[in-house]
């Protein structure tokens, strides 16, 4: 595959990122996700498809609370099983979102977003020019504290597979709400990790940005 069709776009130079222009709250509690809603699964897979034109409307506390629930919420509380798998249950994908008022990661329990670093870093997670536009974009973080307990030879597949398969979550969510969203993996990842204010043990792996459709 030649680079002309790899790069259908113009890459945009990372920034800084950007000081938010509200204070942004140290924890969001998320309401209860609304599981009898959306198309059904069949309708959602025949409208599952890339969006890359997001309108700068953002996402409604209950769209946010039902988009983090399916890409890896809990939805067997009774053992604490989560919406997508992950060899040996150890979860090792951690999702960061990047809003305009902060970066914060989801909670899978007690299913909620906890402030990480109070800056817009929507910008740093790819390198196309619709990133930083979008109302949110999610990021996909490796926890290595975690996935190195899995034998050396499986844990970048392993890894590989439960972020693809929360990824694969969200679209599916997004096309059943009527959202858009498209999943990258052209990161500056030392830029992207200071700005998600990560450790050594984690590392960014794969991106999705989601928001609502530009009207036609």
């Amino acid at each position: 595959m030649s680079e002309a069709m790899l790069l259908s776009y113009e890459p945009v130079r990372a920034e800084p990122p950007k000081p938010t222009a509200n204070t942004a709250p140290a924890a969001i509690a998320l309401p209860p996700p609304h599981l009898g809603g959306g198309a059904v699964l069949m309708a959602a897979l025949a409208q599952r498809k890339s969006v890359r034109a997001f309108a700068q409307t953002p996402l409604s506390l209950q769209q946010l609370s039902e988009l983090l629930w399916a890409a890896d919420g809990i939805n067997r509380p009774e053992t604490g099983g989560h919406t997508a798998p992950s060899a040996h249950g150890l979860n090792e994908i951690d999702i960061y979102v990047a809003l305009p008022e902060g970066v914060y990661r989801y909670e899978a329990e007690p299913h909620r977003l906890r402030l990480k670093h109070a800056v817009d870093a929507r910008n740093l997670t790819g390198y196309q020019d619709f990133v930083g536009a979008a109302p949110l974009d999610l990021v996909y973080v490796v926890n290595h504290a975690r996935a190195d307990q899995m034998p050396p030879s499986q844990r970048e597949t392993f890894s590989g597979v439960a972020a693809g398969a929360i990824s694969q979550n969200v679209s599916l969510y997004c096309a059943s709400a009527g959202l858009a969203c498209v999943v990258r993996g052209w990161l500056n990842h030392r830029l992207l990790a200071e700005a998600l204010s990560l450790n050594e043990d984690e590392m960014p792996v794969l991106a999705q940005t989601v928001g609502h459709p530009v009207s036609a």
